[in-house]
């Protein structure tokens, strides 16, 4: 293959038509986006010359011509070296044509790729009065939207339901809930709450999570004795204290019609509007708000003043403690500064030849010896 059918392909690759989904309403949608689908967009030369690249990519999701995802749909991916999803569950009213905008960003080229998802949201195809929620304490958002994980779950649930027509409902995230994010740290999850339905009752054991007993149990924080629950996976097991059922089978009543009245506000006599409140003495919080801190600043102040003023040394009983030869010393030096002072900031030709310096102190400190 020469040059020119090599660019002709890697042309053809990047135009790509739309991606067209259906999904029911009341059912769970998962679209996963796969790294590397995309991979080959970016470099289609090099598949030719052999070359492969794992190259990170972030994805950016939005309604075409809005800045968001519908309401009912969400997008994660956790890190850049990972696959990304679109999951949510449609409502009755959200059917209709959705067309969603993907772009990917590789992040070694900061090249740009784009397509177009439509999802087609239509009737609801089964009908699924008994549902169920189970926690996945264990289990991350990411970790649960693929297909082999949720069959896995699927299994585990229709051994515990009991049946085989069961379909997720809907996938939710722990910390949509109002979790907190956990630690960054090995053993530590957000958790994961799945929701399935079926057409079948609950089972006997799925029961017992709406017993009074069962409540007990579970606000104790003791062993909980109904759970018979079982898991193939151990990271699949559901937190039995944190499920729920919910039968939609039974209709809801409806609300009480509101009785209208006549329309006239019934007599509540006349209004008697409320006395003047006492006349209160002031004089105390003045007292304790103004007065006293005041005498505590000027007492303060008393014994900073006497402090500073009445218990300072003064130079002659400091000079008094000084032994005689340590202020001969310091005078000295002082005295040898000044000199050296106007010595640097006259004319040498005019100022006067430096003095013995030392032989002053070697005097004295002779002389001190000697008595």
């Amino acid at each position: 293959m020469n040059n020119t059918s090599k660019i002709c392909a890697a042309g053809f690759l990047l135009v790509r038509a739309d991606i067209p989904k259906k999904t029911p309403a009341g059912q769970l949608f998962v679209y996963e986006l796969h790294r590397d689908v995309f991979q080959s967009e970016f470099e289609p030369l090099h598949k030719f010359y052999g070359r492969v690249y794992n190259d990170p990519m972030v994805f950016k999701c939005n309604k075409e011509r809005f800045p968001d995802l519908p309401r009912w749909l969400r997008f994660t991916q956790r890190d850049p070296y990972e696959n990304g999803f679109l999951y949510g569950t449609p409502l009755p009213q959200d059917q209709g044509i959705n067309t969603i905008e993907i772009f990917v960003i590789n992040k070694r080229s900061y090249d740009t790729f784009k397509e177009r998802l439509v999802i087609n949201v239509g009737p609801a195809e089964k009908q699924m009065p008994y549902q169920a929620e189970f926690f996945i304490e264990r289990r991350e958002i990411e970790k649960v939207l693929p297909a082999d994980v949720q069959e896995e779950i699927r299994l585990d649930i229709q051994n515990l339901w009991g049946t085989g027509r069961l379909e997720f409902v809907n996938i939710t995230s722990a910390l949509d809930r109002g979790g907190r994010v956990p630690l960054p740290l090995p053993g530590y999850f957000e958790g994961v709450y799945v929701k399935l339905g079926s057409d079948r009752p609950f089972s006997k054991c799925m029961l017992r999570l709406e017993t009074a007993e069962h409540q007990r149990e579970c606000e104790s924080g003791g062993k909980i004795s109904g759970d018979c629950s079982t898991c193939t996976n151990p990271i699949n097991c559901i937190t039995w204290c944190r499920s729920a059922l919910f039968d939609l089978s039974k209709p809801t009543p409806p609300a009480p019609i509101p009785t209208v009245g006549s329309g006239v506000l019934a007599w509540g006599g006349e209004f008697s509007p409320p006395e003047s409140p006492p006349d209160r003495d002031f004089f105390p919080d003045y007292i304790v708000t103004i007065i006293v801190p005041l005498a505590l600043v000027l007492i303060l102040c008393l014994i900073l003043a006497y402090i500073m003023c009445c218990r300072r040394e003064g130079v002659v009983k400091r000079n008094a403690k000084t032994p005689d030869l340590q202020l001969y010393h310091h005078h000295t030096i002082q005295d040898n500064a000044s000199e050296l002072r106007r010595m640097a900031g006259g004319d040498r030709r005019t100022v006067d030849r430096p003095r013995q310096c030392l032989q002053p102190l070697l005097m004295a400190e002779q002389a001190m010896a000697e008595s």
